[in-house]
């Protein structure tokens, strides 16, 4: 009986990916839902985008080091770069990509025109943008694309060893977050040509999910615990002793360019990888984003890194009933919804919530990246109203009146139409709290 039904899922789900194989303009990443938060909407500049490579020099070769050798290596990362585009270029481009299962492809539409000429203006604060176990620099492009046309340069990563295409030894990803994230700034600030020239990198912010969320708190400071070196998941010898807390290596990342942190479901405070005076460390401010049931970076663990990080002044944006997936993936494109022999599963499942609409939780997110970014690295202090909130918009959502009837109390944050805040908290706590 399950063999049949499961069959029969199979081909429903086959038939509706095929029938959906005209329509790949569905598979868009630069909605904005008529709902959304004011700074969701993108902004009224012209976006380009264009790809570079960009190789590090003599790094540590996880995969092909063992325990007696250390290898090593010219490390290279593939960026894409989103930019501010010249007056009167057209909208409109296309990504090709891998997904979930590489042996799925996709065409992403948004609003990009690939290497179109930047604009003259700026320069323009720096982004850079880092994405899960396993992901590609495409998976928040959503975000890229807006941020780029209020005026950002923004940056994203394909990390080695952890893309879709080429996802290795987790220990590479743990050592080579927040180095990686670090030398694409640096590679930003050096960066020739027009872009380069629009590009300010020493006014800066970090965008990380899930282990890219890991990486940016390392680079902000939060070192990892000692001993988590000689952890069985650890690169080999130790390597690893490159993040942890009070070593010269940890402290030479953390760097005064970077003026703000977003981490989306940071993966790492669930396996003990910090311990409290490892988050404490933390210096940058910073937005954290979660989904209140997610089981991979777990709740309760990333509820501590808030708690915790007592060194900054820093936010929690909690999806309530999201899983990991809340807040940063594009939505799932049409054809990752057809089962995958190789996962087991759908690649669907790794993009979309089984509560939530991933646009909306991604104007949402374009939304409170805005204020926060345009706040801590534009110095616009209007942007602060739209991080000044009551925790939960559902709290005394009715009052009774004398005469036994109930009104509607808050139903709304600033920024946000009536009724569509309920099922977000927000919660803040300054240095020191």
């Amino acid at each position: 009986m399950f063999g049949t039904s499961l069959s029969h899922f199979r081909k429903l789900a086959v038939s509706l990916t095929l029938a959906a194989t005209s329509l790949s303009a569905q598979d868009r990443i630069d909605l904005v839902r008529p709902d959304a938060p004011a700074l969701a909407p993108f902004g009224a500049l012209p976006v380009g985008v264009t790809t570079r490579t960009f190789v590090h020099p003599d790094q540590i070769d996880v995969l092909n080091s063992t325990e007696d050798t250390l290898a090593r290596y010219d490390r290279a990362l593939t960026v894409e770069i989103w930019y501010p585009a010249a007056a009167g270029t057209s909208p409109g481009g296309a990504y090709e990509t891998v997904l979930r299962d590489p042996t799925f492809s996709a065409t992403l539409t948004g609003r990009a025109a690939r290497d179109a000429s930047p604009t003259a203006d700026g320069p323009f604060p720096l982004v850079v943008i880092s994405h899960g176990y396993p992901g590609n620099r495409l998976l928040l492009s959503h975000l890229g694309e807006n941020l780029a046309s209020k005026g950002y340069v923004v940056a994203s990563i394909d990390h080695t060893d952890s893309t879709y295409a080429d996802q290795a030894a987790f220990g590479s990803t743990l050592l080579n977050r927040p180095i990686d994230q670090k030398f694409v700034l640096n590679s930003m600030a050096t960066l020739d040509g027009p872009i380069g020239a629009i590009t300010d990198a020493t006014t800066a912010a970090v965008i990380g999910y899930s282990m890219g969320g890991y990486g940016a708190l390392i680079f902000g400071g939060a070192g990892l615990a000692p001993g988590v070196e000689a952890s069985p998941f650890a690169p080999p010898q130790g390597t690893l002793l490159h993040n942890v807390r009070n070593t010269d290596s940890h402290e030479g990342l953390v760097d005064d360019r970077v003026k703000a942190l977003i981490s989306i479901g940071p993966w790492g405070r669930n396996y003990g990888l910090w311990d409290d005076a490892g988050l404490a460390g933390l210096r940058k401010p910073t937005l954290l984003m979660a989904g209140e049931v997610d089981d991979v970076s777990i709740y309760p663990a990333m509820r501590e890194i808030f708690e915790h990080a007592t060194g900054t002044d820093r936010h929690l944006l909690t999806f309530e009933n999201a899983n990991h997936n809340a807040a940063a993936p594009i939505p799932a494109p049409m054809a990752s919804w057809q089962p995958s022999e190789t996962l087991g599963f759908p690649p669907f499942d790794h993009y979309a919530d089984a509560v939530w609409d991933t646009t909306r939780m991604n104007n949402i997110t374009q939304h409170f990246a805005t204020a926060f970014l345009d706040l801590h690295l534009k110095g616009d202090s209007d942007k602060a109203a739209y991080l000044d909130l009551v925790p939960n918009a559902k709290d005394d959502l009715f009052s009774a009146e004398e005469d036994g009837t109930f009104k509607p109390d808050h139903t709304y944050w600033e920024g946000f139409p009536a009724r569509t805040a309920v099922g977000l908290r927000f919660e803040t706590l300054l240095k020191g709290q």
